[in-house]
């Protein structure tokens, strides 16, 4: 059983890295000859925007506790603890927003979210703090249970003692992006490095260019031989370097020659090389072009699409991953049963003005949705209920299903029917026309 044990803990054990590869997430060359990391990818404008986009976007969802309630529907749980938590915010530094924010650019850098869980003495969380996962270490003890070893900085509140604080997974919100093992998620950044790399090696090679004045650099030829070349070299680029001394005329003496060897940057595609890691960058992060500032491939007709599918595909994958575990993470297992974290993704999914009213008179016409429902939705005052806003409406000359066919099993057709109703009428009146004389002269025998 020890042998078993063993080999269990070894496979199962949390690696930062490529199953059954020596590629390390923390050895940041690229073949683009430029050393990538977290940081320095975010220095690219479209790496920016990507994480500032998708990070801002979670952050800006609304985040809701709902509790399941008797009639089978929910509400939400603003009187239980983890609804000012989440909803408003984890930790007396920070607000909800701030905090999402950047919990999901963690994820989407380090492919890691962490926050550390404080719970009173009655084991109820009183707030989340946000943890560095670059200094996060998740492994296994001797048993095979996970626990997670946190790398103290001096940055750190001053209570912290020694290097490193070992958590239990009930102390901590672990948000994992894609990986192998389902427990630790691979940084996005390190496994399109050599894109981000090369996308760097560009923009340094386009600034590079206008600081040596916009021009090639070539060979300064000499007929004879030169005492101090490192001089005339030092002079040469104090004078014509720089774009502020593009285009001067130089003075070559003593028989010297310059010969230009570099390509010129229209020769290299260097504004189509840009141009394409920044889409190569967008990819990586699912997120439209459009949305970066490349509208090349978007008009009128196709953005408001690309804004839809932008949510479809790109956020409601993020929006599962973290509504999930904040519900394992922050829930007990009792809670679970009757609580639930949710997140309102509605708002941005919303079409045009006239394409909600058209939806909202179907809904309305059809009864399931109430006027009530739909101010709600428009961010309106509700209608009070004595007035009608909380009633259901339905098209009165609809029928049931059941009863659709049923003059047609009825072998009378429908003026027989009407006939033998309007004979039944008379019938009723002559009855009473008859029992009243009836009674008068009844009336007379008594008397």
């Amino acid at each position: 059983m020890n042998i078993f044990s063993g080999l269990f803990k070894t496979r199962d054990a949390p690696k930062n890295r490529t199953s059954g590869s020596a590629y390390s997430f923390f050895m940041g060359a690229s073949t683009a000859g430029k050393n990538v990391n977290e940081r320095s990818a975010m220095q690219m404008t479209a790496v920016y925007a990507c994480v500032r986009i998708l990070s801002e976007a979670i952050a800006g969802l609304p985040l809701h506790l709902y509790r399941y309630n008797d009639g089978g529907g929910k509400e939400k749980a603003i009187n239980h603890n983890l609804y000012k938590i989440i909803h408003d915010e984890p930790n007396p530094e920070m607000t909800s927003f701030v905090f999402r924010e950047t919990l999901m650019t963690h994820l989407l850098l380090w492919g890691n979210a962490y926050a550390q869980i404080i719970r009173n003495g009655k084991g109820e969380i009183i707030a989340l703090y946000p943890l560095m996962p670059n200094r996060m270490k998740v492994d296994r003890d001797e048993h095979g249970a996970l626990y997670y070893e946190y790398m103290v900085s001096q940055d750190d509140a001053p209570t912290n003692k020694g290097s490193s604080v070992k958590l239990s997974p009930d102390e901590v919100m672990h948000i994992p992006g894609l990986g192998f093992d389902g427990l630790v998620g691979y940084s996005p950044i390190a496994m399109a490095k050599n894109a981000i790399g090369l996308a760097i090696a560009a923009e340094e090679y386009g600034s590079k260019f206008y600081a040596n004045g916009a021009a090639p650099s070539g060979v300064l030829e000499h007929p004879g031989t030169l005492k101090d070349p490192s001089k005339v070299r030092d002079s040469w680029s104090q004078t014509f370097g720089g774009s502020s001394n593009s285009h001067k005329v130089a003075v070559l003496e003593e028989g010297m020659k310059y010969t230009p060897i570099s390509i010129s940057p229209n020769e290299a595609q260097f504004l189509e090389t840009r141009k394409f890691q920044i889409d190569e960058i967008a990819r990586i992060f699912r997120v439209p072009p459009h949305m970066v500032g490349d509208l090349e491939k978007s008009s009128f007709s196709n953005i408001e699409q690309q804004s839809l599918e932008f949510v479809k595909y790109t956020l409601d994958p993020w929006v599962s991953r973290w509504e999930q575990n904040m519900c394992r993470s922050l829930l007990n297992n009792n809670e679970k049963k009757e609580y639930f974290i949710k997140f309102n993704v509605d708002g941005l999914l919303r079409g045009d003005y006239q394409s909600r009213m058209n939806g909202y008179a179907t809904a309305r016409q059809n009864g399931w949705m109430s006027a009530n429902d739909i101010r709600e939705l428009e961010n309106l005052d509700r209608i009070p209920a004595k007035l009608g806003g909380d009633l259901y409406l339905i098209n009165g000359n609809m029928t049931k299903l059941q009863d659709a066919g049923i003059f047609a099993n009825n072998p009378k057709t429908l003026n027989e029917e009407e006939e033998e109703n309007e004979e039944q009428e008379i019938l009723e009146l002559q009855e009473s026309k008859d029992s009243k004389p009836r009674k008068r002269r009844s009336n007379r025998e008594n008397s």
